[in-house]
Formats: C-alpha cells, sequence, structure tokens
C-alpha cells in the first residue's frame, strides 16, 4: 500500500476516534482503513493504536509517531500550495535565453513593464547566439529564431520572420545588384565567422530545395548588430532577419535582393520544457511578448520597447 495512505489513515482514524468515521472522511469503507493501519505497524514493526468495539486508544509509541505524522501531513499540504499559488502567481526567478541582438532589441526591454505587474518576480536573461541546453544548463525557457524543437520541450509561436539579402542603394549604385546565387562571389558579403555559429553559409531554395552558399568578403564576425552597421554603412551585403530590417526596407535605407530564392518564413518561438503544469512566471512572460509583437506595425517602429500589450493570448496550461 502507499505509505501516505497509510499514514492519512492513521490520523484520520485518530482524529474521528473510529475507523468507521476515517472511512467516510477517507471515502473509502472502515475495512480499508483497518487494513492501512495494520500495514503500517507490520512496516514499523510496533503497534500504534490499542482497539477495542467501543473505541481506540494510542500507544506510547503511536503518540510520538503521531505527532511526526502531522507534522508530516501539513508540510505535504503547504508544499502542494505553493506549488498551486505558483503557478497562477508569478514568484520566483525567472531564467530567459535567448539570441544575442533578438534578445537585446525584443526581449530583455519588457522585462521592466513585466516587473511592474510582477513585483516579487528576479528575472536574469543569457543573450547569446548559441543554442544552449535549457534544462541542463537551468533555464526556465529560450527564445528560438526558426530551428528544430526537442520533443520534450514545448513551442509557442511569437511572430513570423523570414531571412533576406539586403544592402544600401548606394551599395547596389556602386556595385550592381546580384541577380543568382553565383553572382555573390562578386560581392562582399558580410558574414557570421565560426564563432558566430553560421559556417554553413546562407542558405537559399532553389527549385524546393534548400541549399547553402558559402559567404565571403573582408568582414566577418560573431556579432549581428555590428554585421548590420557594417551593411548600413555601405561596406556590403549581408543577410539578415527582417525583424531586424523591417523599418529600414520601409523607408528605403536598405533594399532586398535575390528574393525568388529567399527561403520560406519561419517562426520566431519561445521554447520551454514540457511539464505538466506551467509556471505562471512563464506563461505569462510569453503572453507578455506576444502581446508586444501582434500590435500593428510593431516591427516597423524605431523604438518597440516604448509599447504596451493590449490583448491577451491563450497559451498551454
Amino acid at each position: 500500500m502507499d505509505k501516505l495512505k497509510q499514514i492519512e489513515a492513521f490520523v484520520t482514524a485518530v482524529d474521528h476516534s473510529s475507523f468507521a468515521a476515517a472511512a467516510l472522511a477517507l471515502q473509502v469503507t472502515p475495512v480499508m482503513v483497518g487494513r492501512r493501519i495494520d500495514t503500517l505497524e507490520k512496516r514499523l514493526g510496533v503497534r500504534l493504536l490499542h482497539r477495542s468495539t467501543r473505541k481506540l486508544a494510542l500507544t506510547e509509541e503511536g503518540s510520538v509517531f503521531l505527532e511526526h505524522c502531522r507534522k508530516l501531513l501539513t508540510e505535504l499540504d503547504q508544499a502542494e500550495s505553493a506549488i498551486s499559488v505558483g503557478r497562477h502567481k508569478v514568484t520566483g526567478h525567472l531564467i530567459v535565453s535567448a539570441p544575442a541582438s533578438f534578445g537585446r532589441q525584443h526581449v530583455a526591454p519588457y522585462a521592466p513593464s513585466f516587473l511592474l505587474q510582477h513585483p516579487e518576480l528576479k528575472m536574469s536573461f543569457n543573450l547569446t547566439d548559441r543554442v544552449v541546453d535549457l534544462v541542463q544548463e537551468g533555464y526556465d525557457m529560450g527564445i528560438r529564431i526558426g530551428g528544430t524543437i526537442e520533443p520534450n520541450f514545448v513551442a509557442v509561436k511569437l511572430a513570423s520572420n523570414k531571412r533576406v539579402v539586403c544592402g544600401t542603394p548606394e551599395y547596389f549604385k556602386k556595385h550592381g545588384r546580384p541577380k543568382t546565387l553565383d553572382d555573390l562571389t562578386k560581392h562582399n558579403c558580410l558574414a557570421f565567422n565560426l564563432q558566430g555559429g553560421q559556417q554553413r553559409g546562407w542558405y537559399f531554395n532553389v527549385r524546393g530545395k534548400t541549399v547553402s552558399v558559402r559567404a565571403n568578403g573582408s568582414l566577418d564576425c560573431n556579432d549581428g548588430e555590428l554585421l548590420h552597421r557594417w551593411m548600413t554603412e555601405g561596406l556590403g551585403i549581408a543577410w539578415r532577419s527582417v525583424w531586424e530590417i523591417q523599418r529600414q526596407l520601409e523607408d528605403g535605407t536598405l533594399e532586398t535582393v535575390l528574393d525568388e530564392y529567399a527561403i520560406p518564413e519561419y517562426d520566431i518561438m519561445a521554447v520551454y520544457p514540457q511539464q505538466r503544469n506551467v509556471p505562471a512566471k512563464v506563461r505569462l512572460f510569453i503572453w507578455h511578448l506576444k502581446a508586444m509583437y501582434s500590435q500593428a506595425g510593431y516591427w516597423s517602429r524605431e523604438s518597440p520597447a516604448d509599447s504596451q500589450p493590449q490583448t491577451p493570448f491563450d497559451l498551454p496550461a
């Protein structure tokens, strides 16, 4: 029998002074209450109760054991209560991983407004382009842009994204516009280096198949914001996410090329380990981000962190 059920039967029988009353409280039969207590006594090797047809009486060992059992059940109730509250109340420490540039611009800036709503929470961020192991490295959630999600994780779509090859009008006026993927060899391609995690090159869609093209140029680095700055200074072309350059595409300071080879859109996702009850701090911060990103014209704004969420979303419980 389950040890906890045995202890519950013992404490309830003492509190109600009979097996019959304890059985009613536990919604089992009096015989079951007796069996549980018998099994408990046999396991402990001591008698806990003196039983008669009229009443129950604790033995000396039973009195000592009863005190420990009451403390155990009280602590268990408190633990269950704390977990239940934690599912609905935002408390504790939320640890988030996100890609470096995206995290700086579109994740971490919303921590202050979230903390204003939930002052009992503490938040920590690790902004890195490395794909971290959320469980092994102790993260509550992560932000992923595309890629494969492990089967034991839950992914919630926050927004759509696509990658495009782009540059300034001045660069294209001076160096021409690439018309085919082979033309990339004639251009100064600003790309991530090995440390930036993009050593396989830029990805394109050719007749329904994804191919990679090695991008070479006079400058490379492991920081996306630096690549973006070099591109806007007219030093070369780059393969950038639309979330990063939407405003510049709209105002004409950047232009795209090779659009017919662009890979399909993919998701910006919040990812967390699969679990029965998702903590409120995770669920509500995902809602907070999703609400921000859903606002009309969000990706075109110069300072999106100034906006505020308006509409709630249903997320997995």
